[in-house]
């Protein structure tokens, strides 16, 4: 009997493919996925076709034309989705300065600028019309994001010469993120080194309570950053993407986040919300940045994630907790203690607790992410594998499938090998063979 018809020949190998990195693809953190860099559905595809089809159609009369005007745009805002918010934003902007009134008087002051100057001071008061401002600016926010991501970011990728479509899309997302906390980031500590905050101090959230008038730039960034969180939480909410394995948690994170945002600015806790705002941002800026370092297979990935770590672990752990720490210990003896509806003191036996619980609620969930974020140093440590910990959450994502093209690990000579899964033959098969 030949060689190729022995028992031994029909041996069924199986290999098994090499775990991609998980410092990349760890699904943790604040961020959300942009619009553009969505996968499209089979209906809105449909619908393009279709579009594109009566477009293709001769017009007969005025109406048909106007159908296709309609019908281009809409095509057109399915390809670039910045495009309807710039229009919203041209419509607004230019009836605002061609109006002649630029002052408060004006209805569309609410939306592009922020309301309740004190005389002609730089302070700036508080009420409804800045619910106008944030809606608008998560308007701006929206084509922000989605402009960068299509126009400015997008040939990022190729010039890196990135070949996965997945990792390009997660490349251009992560970059945003990098560009957007490179601007807030500096912007508040800048508010924070000239107010008594420097540097992070606890005390001056509560000797100058109730801060009900606050500066020009104060104002500016507290409102600008609630935009930008109430436009993330409509992404998340809007379920407009598979949900990541972390999305009760995502959407839990967002519905506090939220609310201390509302509840720390309508109740005049702002300074409380500057140090918390300054922690999430700085250190997003570093998860982004490592994972970027991570998708582009960088030499340096270790040691920005571990740069990191760190970071996060200073921010958004030993800072929020000496603020949570502080809400036990200096809330009632630091400042006016009292409940006064006339005054607008909040600060009260009522507002302790509800401050603590979602303060508290905040730190539960980045507990839950700086774990996570240890099992894979963990990992680094031990075996120098960037090992994926949550497959789970991207199963139907390209680098899921284990696929080398888009796979970062670092494997020792012995893990280089794929294992190798030897399964015998039956006994039907070794009757026939005698």
């Amino acid at each position: 009997m030949s060689t190729s018809n022995t028992p031994a020949s029909r041996l069924k190998i199986r290999t098994r493919s090499r775990r991609t990195s998980s410092v990349g693809r760890i699904d943790l953190g604040d961020t959300v996925t942009s619009i553009g860099t969505m996968p499209t559905t089979r209906e809105s595809r449909n619908a393009s076709q279709q579009r594109l089809k009566k477009l293709a159609e001769l017009s007969k009369n005025d109406i048909d034309l106007m159908k296709k005007i309609w019908l281009s745009f809409r095509e057109v805002n399915y390809r670039h989705a910045w495009v309807s918010p710039l229009v919203i934003m041209i419509i607004v902007y230019s009836a605002y300065f061609t109006s002649g009134n630029l002052t408060e008087s004006n209805p569309l002051h609410m939306f592009v600028s922020i309301s309740y100057q004190i005389g002609d001071t730089e302070m700036y008061g508080k009420g409804i019309k800045d619910l106008a401002f944030v809606a608008y600016y998560m308007i701006f926010f929206t084509f922000f994001r989605e402009f960068l991501l299509d126009v400015v970011i997008r040939p990022l990728p190729k010039l890196l010469n990135v070949g996965s479509k997945h990792k390009s899309k997660r490349i251009m997302e992560q970059t945003f993120y990098i560009v957007y906390y490179s601007l807030s980031s500096p912007f508040g500590l800048y508010i924070m080194y000239h107010s008594d905050l420097w540097f992070f101090k606890t005390t001056p959230l509560y000797t100058t309570y109730p801060d009900i008038n606050i500066p020009y730039l104060f104002k500016i960034f507290y409102l600008g950053q609630a935009s930008f969180w109430a436009q993330q939480a409509c992404v998340l909410v809007l379920q407009l993407e598979k949900p990541r394995k972390d999305n009760n948690e995502m959407i839990f994170h967002h519905i506090v986040t939220l609310l201390l945002i509302w509840s720390s600015y309508v109740f005049h806790f702002t300074k409380m919300g500057l140090a918390i705002y300054v922690s999430m941002d700085i250190s997003d800026w570093f998860l982004s940045l490592s994972k970027d370092f991570n998708y582009l297979d960088s030499p340096y990935t270790a040691v920005v994630f571990f740069t990191f770590v760190v970071v996060w672990a200073y921010l958004r752990h030993y800072v929020n907790i000496k603020i949570l720490w502080s809400v036990l210990t200096e809330f009632r003896s630091v400042g006016n203690y009292t409940l006064n509806f006339a005054t607008q003191q909040y600060k009260c036996w009522i507002s302790l607790p509800i401050v603590f619980t979602l303060i508290g609620a905040l730190q539960a969930v980045q507990l839950l992410w700086f774990f996570l974020i240890l099992r894979v140093l963990y990992r680094i440590v031990r075996s120098s594998v960037y090992e994926d910990i949550r497959s789970a959450s991207d199963s139907d994502d390209e680098d899921s499938l284990g696929t080398d093209e888009d796979s970062s690990a670092t494997t020792s000579p012995a893990q280089s090998v794929p294992p190798r899964i030897i399964t015998p033959p039956n006994q039907k098969t070794l009757k026939k063979q005698k």
